[in-house]
């Protein structure tokens, strides 16, 4: 005989009927949030990572060109100084470009004046921090960069 309740939760069942009605929901419940769940935590712990690799480059590019404007009068050695402060404040990003001492060029907002930009970059695309999941890539930055400005005379 054919019994319509087996496959459902029946008003009249008992707890223990409807428990072994039950069995297995939790686990398609799980199997389907899953992946939701994985996504945002990946993305947190991806974007994460972005902002800290940004942050770094920015504090780099600050430091350097403090440097740049705390030292001697010859153009030179202001980019060295500025490439010797960046490098081991990026050293933690393996393959972030290397410092290439910038020289003095007229400001832009005073032409008058010289300024000393130091620009720090990474290739984020190319050597991610995180391995970009399938179809990720579009949403990721291509490069990472920052740059500051000081004004030396």
């Amino acid at each position: 005989m054919y019994n319509k309740y087996k496959y459902a939760a029946h008003p009249g069942m008992g707890a223990r009927a409807r428990a072994i009605v039950q069995r297995g929901v939790a686990a398609i419940e799980f199997a389907l949030i899953f992946p939701v769940f994985f996504l945002m935590l990946y993305g947190i712990i991806n974007y994460a990572m972005i902002f800290m690799a940004q942050q770094s480059l920015t504090l780099a590019a600050e430091e350097g060109a403090r440097a740049a404007l705390r030292y001697t009068l010859v153009d030179v050695d202001r980019g060295t100084a500025a490439c010797a402060t960046v490098t081991p404040l990026v050293s933690w990003l393996v393959h972030a470009d290397q410092c290439q001492p910038p020289t003095p060029a007229p400001c832009a907002a005073l032409s008058s004046a010289r300024c000393i930009t130091v620009k720090v970059t990474y290739p984020y695309s190319t050597y991610p921090l995180v391995p970009p999941l399938p179809g990720m890539s579009a949403a990721l930055p291509a490069t990472l960069g920052s740059a500051a400005t000081v004004q030396i005379d």
